[in-house]
């Protein structure tokens, strides 16, 4: 008997050890994610909102969006019932899109956005930088080369659910070339660079079994200054990619390379082409090959336009990205006058009227035209800002703002293959940039933020609210 009893009191402790164990965990699992609004999984209803879908279809007006378990559940009108507990958000006057989708950023290559660090891509930083763009509405981003390796560590806590910050798509280290391009501070374990065909090779097995979402190379003999990759190496990129079923992105300036590139099969050119306004034999090699153009007019406008003190640098919206340290760098005495003086501002300048040409015409023939920035990669190219300023130099260079919108939407998930997110409708992610004002009016309405959802989650912290 005092056997047995022995044994009810084991057995009594270890149910309670596995409730208090359950439980312990539930309410672990229920804690917010830094950035994140409790309850994690809350039924919301989000009533009488004009909505822009991402699929360039005219805005819908007085809609109701269901969201539960992160997804969009439901899609109505004024007539959508509330679930019972449904958290209800009146959005009378305010415009929803899809989150934005930068499609060419960069992570862990600056230190408080001010400095380039080859020490950068630490977990902490990398973190910082992608709530940074969360909180702007920049739901998912290409981390497009330069990446350690620690990269597929935090996607996967990402897809698990425990971690916070814009969505990780990414193309691992990427494959430049020796004692050329990329110039950026990196760690040797950020970047291949092969020096043959066999080595090219083996780096691109490398990162499809890391399961990249794309090969980036970098082919850009930068003004002369570098040996440039050979078409030896990055057709056996290409073609190593190709056989693994991943598509290769390229960094390239001239449209002479860019001509190359696409004749050999690249997917994607990850920048403008800047060297000449394009001529119609490149546009009609886009089209035939399918191959996705993604202009970057961040990268040369930002070489300069923080020396002209544009409006925007007043904002609270643009501050609050660039942070204290880059801020006093702009504020700097001299600042304005180094930049000025400096050579290379006036090619910069002649890039991004050439860029600007570009897009307008490749987008009125038909191209497939993709939205990113390289934010991230060096000071001025600002995480979460850069994104919403992208968006009004397309405007600038003669898109609508519906096109633009759609660019860094719906046309940005299909660049990615990523179906589950980039428009509006049942089953999608509940991935929404809700805004005080209409962005088809007004593109630079993008910057007036009211709330973000990723994921289903109320993003808090957001550019220009108090925190």
């Amino acid at each position: 008997m005092r056997f047995a009893s022995n044994q009810n009191i084991m057995s009594s402790r270890s149910v309670f050890i596995f409730v208090a164990i359950f439980f312990g965990g539930l309410a672990l699992a229920q804690q917010q994610v830094p950035g994140r609004q409790l309850p994690v999984r809350q039924v919301i209803l989000l009533r009488n909102a004009r909505v822009i879908d991402g699929t360039g279809a005219p805005p819908q007006e007085h809609v109701s969006l269901l969201l539960r378990n992160g997804k969009i559940e439901q899609i109505g009108g004024p007539e959508l019932k509330t679930p019972a507990g449904a958290q209800i958000r009146d959005l009378t006057g305010k415009t929803v899109m899809p989150g934005i989708i930068s499609a060419h950023s960069h992570l862990g290559l600056l230190v408080n956005d001010a400095e380039s660090s080859a020490m950068g891509y630490t977990r902490e930083n990398v973190m910082e930088q992608l709530k940074q763009f969360e909180r702007y509405g920049v739901t998912t981003i290409l981390s497009l080369g330069l990446n350690r390796d620690l990269v597929f560590v935090l996607r996967d806590e990402q897809q698990a659910g425990r971690l916070a910050g814009a969505t990780i798509f990414t193309a691992g280290r990427g494959i430049g070339v020796p004692d050329g391009a990329p110039p950026l501070l990196a760690a040797a374990d950020q970047v291949y660079r092969p020096v043959n065909e066999k080595e090219a090779r083996h780096d691109v097995d490398e990162m499809a079994a890391h399961r990249v979402d794309i090969v980036k190379i970098w082919v850009d003999k930068l003004h002369g200054k570098v040996p440039e990759m050979t078409p030896q190496i990055y057709k056996a990129v290409i073609d190593e990619a190709h056989k693994r079923h991943v598509r290769v992105a390229a960094h390239e300036y001239a449209l002479e390379d860019a001509k190359q590139l696409v004749s050999d099969g690249v997917d994607v050119l990850a920048h403008s082409v800047r060297d000449q306004v394009v001529d119609d034999a490149f546009v009609k090699m886009m089209k035939l090959h399918h191959t996705w153009y993604v202009p970057t007019f961040t990268v040369d406008e930002s070489a300069y336009v923080y020396a002209q003190r544009p409006e925007f640098m007043q904002t609270t919206f643009f501050q609050q990205a660039a942070g204290p340290q880059l801020m006093a760098k702009f504020n700097a005495s001299g600042y304005a006058d180094k930049i000025n003086q400096d050579p290379q501002t006036a090619q910069h300048q002649k890039d991004f009227a050439n860029d600007q040409q570009n897009l307008k015409k490749l987008f009125d023939a038909g191209v497939s035209v993709g939205f990113g920035t390289d934010s991230g990669a060096l000071p001025g190219r600002i995480p979460g800002f850069a994104e919403h300023h992208e968006l009004a130099l397309m405007v600038q260079a003669g898109l609508t703002p519906m096109q633009a919108i759609t660019a860094a939407t719906g046309e940005n998930a299909k660049l990615l293959h990523a179906q589950d997110r980039g428009t509006i409708a049942a089953g999608k992610r509940a991935d929404l940039l809700v805004l005080d004002a209409d962005p088809l009016v007004d593109i630079g309405n993008t910057q007036k933020i009211f709330a973000v959802y990723h994921d289903g989650h109320s993003i808090v912290g957001l550019p220009g609210h108090s925190k």
